[in-house]
C-alpha cells in the first residue's frame, strides 16, 4: 500500500517524464568529462609553455659576435668637426 507521500513523489516523476523529449540531443556526463578532459589539457599546455617562456632569452646577439660590432664602428664615417 502506498502513503500519500510516495504517490505524490510519483505524480512529479511522471510529469518530468512526459515533458522530456527523447529526440532532443544532450551533452550528458560523457560531454562534461570530454569537456574537462580538454580544459586540463590546455591548462596543463599553458603551465608547460610558461615554463619553456621563462628559459628564453630575448636579448639579440650580433651576428658575428664582438667583432661584428667591432667592425660596424670602424666602417661608421667620422663625425666632421669644425
Amino acid at each position: 500500500m502506498m502513503s500519500a507521500t510516495s504517490t505524490l513523489a510519483l505524480t512529479h516523476f511522471v510529469t518530468l517524464a512526459d515533458s522530456f523529449d527523447k529526440d532532443k540531443v544532450t551533452p550528458g556526463v560523457l560531454g562534461f568529462i570530454v569537456f574537462a578532459v580538454i580544459g586540463g589539457a590546455v591548462w596543463l599546455l599553458m603551465k608547460s609553455m610558461n615554463k619553456h617562456m621563462k628559459k628564453v632569452d630575448f636579448e639579440e646577439q650580433p651576428e658575428g659576435g664582438e667583432a661584428g660590432t667591432a667592425s660596424s664602428a670602424a666602417t661608421a664615417p667620422e663625425p666632421k668637426t669644425s
